[in-house]
C-alpha cells in the first residue's frame, strides 16, 4: 500500500497560490478551519506551506494590521519548506513518522507537481479499522 490510497486530491484541498496576499491566506485558513495550508506555484508545483504561526510572527514584525498592509504583503515572503513533500509512490511506513509531527503531508508527482495531501486523520482511521478487523478475526 502506498500514499495514493490515502490521497486527498488537489481538487478537494484548500491551498494558496504564489502571489496571494496575507489577507487572502488568512481568510482561507479561517474559512476552512486549518492551522496550515500548502502553497503552490502558478504552474502547480509545491512550494511549501504556511501556518497560523507564520502569519502571526510576520504580522508582528510588520507592526500593522491595516487592511491595505495585509493586501500588499505577499505569502511568497513567508512560505516555508518545513513540510517537505513526499512522492506518490512513498510507502505508508515511511509516511507514518512524518504524520507524527504534522497534520498533513503534501504529495507530489515525479515532476514535483502538487497532487494533494495525506492527512493524519485518514491514516489513523485506516489503522484503527485494520485493528478492529484483526480483533474480530481473532
Amino acid at each position: 500500500m502506498n500514499v495514493a490510497f490515502f490521497l486527498v486530491p488537489k481538487s478537494r484541498v484548500a491551498y494558496l497560490t504564489e502571489g496571494s496576499s496575507f489577507r487572502q491566506g488568512m481568510e482561507k485558513l479561517r474559512r476552512h478551519g486549518y492551522t496550515a495550508i500548502p502553497v503552490i506555484s502558478r504552474e502547480g508545483k509545491y512550494l511549501g506551506s504556511i501556518s497560523e504561526g507564520d502569519f502571526l510572527w510576520n504580522i508582528m514584525s510588520m507592526g500593522s494590521l491595516e487592511q491595505r498592509d495585509l493586501e500588499q504583503a505577499r505569502i511568497d515572503e513567508i512560505v516555508s519548506d518545513r513540510t517537505p513533500p513526499v512522492r506518490v509512490t512513498t510507502s505508508i511506513e515511511a509516511l507514518q513518522d512524518r504524520l507524527l509531527d504534522q497534520n498533513f503531508v503534501p504529495v507530489v508527482d515525479d515532476r514535483d507537481m502538487f497532487m494533494g495531501i495525506v492527512t493524519r486523520r485518514a491514516v489513523m482511521a485506516h489503522l484503527m479499522d485494520k485493528k478492529d478487523v484483526e480483533e474480530r478475526c481473532s
